[in-house]
């Protein structure tokens, strides 16, 4: 009853409730009964909307982007805008760096990991189609990988050189510009030439090969956007592919292992 008390005293003081003299026994009784017949899920909802508006360090806000409740109690997965990501306490006291593991029926799961490949596959699914670089088959694709690239990266180059045995694997390839050096290098301005291009796939083939692209990196892009999405989803070199599911595969990867990785071989 003394924690069921506390909720209701909490409660009232964030409402700023000012107890009216004829409040009886009775209507306090109910107001406890209400309390504590509050789903499980719905408290715990307001615990981590709480504790977004509250977690600080040192005095200093911290850029939440999202907070979620874990299998264990009282523990909330903490996101940042930055992508990083750990874990606290209900009252933002105590974090934790780290990966949380379920440990069940199917053995060890990776429950951050899990997290994280829902985050990237909600942000990527938030990119229009109309800011990509897309390369596809003559058929519907069975899968699509995104794919962060440089120009100027020889696995890159590698990679692209598989397109048509992916596309006939039933696998497309959307093209996310992710500069290695930063924007103030080379292999910016010739990613966002590609994107200024009338041909953008063909652009994207000719700065592969080392080729000069003739159009101008002026117009409107994407490519700086990109760059700070693909940091933010945990891309630190390129080639980098994230698979429909959100998983952040890096480096080189062969069309037969892709096609394996995306569940294509049985089909």
């Amino acid at each position: 009853m003394q924690n069921i008390t506390h909720e209701v005293e909490l409660i009232m003081r964030q409402r700023r409730f000012v107890a009216h003299p004829l409040l009886t026994p009775f209507s306090m009784l109910a107001c406890l009964l209400t309390v504590s017949l509050l789903p499980a899920a719905a408290q715990a909802d307001n615990v981590a909307d709480q504790l977004a508006g509250s977690l600080s360090v040192n005095g200093q806000s911290m850029p939440v982007e999202a907070v979620t409740e874990t299998p264990m109690k009282g523990v909330y997965h903490v996101r940042l805008e930055s992508g990083e990501s750990f874990y606290s306490n209900a009252d933002g006291s105590h974090f934790l760096v780290g990966d949380l593991y379920e440990n069940g029926d199917q053995g060890l799961v990776n429950l951050t990991e899990q997290e994280q490949n829902r985050a990237r596959a909600d942000a990527l699914a938030a990119v229009p189609d109309g800011e990509l670089v897309i390369f596809r088959g003559a058929d519907e694709p069975k899968a699509t990988i995104t794919v962060f690239t440089d120009p100027t990266c020889p696995y890159c180059a590698r990679l692209h050189d598989t397109i048509p045995e992916l596309n006939e694997r039933g696998i497309a390839v959307h093209y996310m510009a992710f500069p290695r050096a930063g924007m103030s290098s080379q292999a910016a301005t010739t990613l966002q030439q590609v994107w200024c291009s009338d041909n953008r796939s063909e652009a994207m083939t000719q700065a592969k090969e080392g080729q000069t692209i003739s159009s101008a990196a002026n117009c409107d892009n994407p490519v700086a956007g990109q760059y700070d999405l693909g940091k933010a989803l945990g891309v630190k070199g390129t080639p980098a592919i994230i698979l429909p599911n959100g998983q952040l595969v890096p480096g080189f990867v062969p069309p037969e292992r892709l096609s394996a990785m995306l569940g294509l071989d049985d089909q």
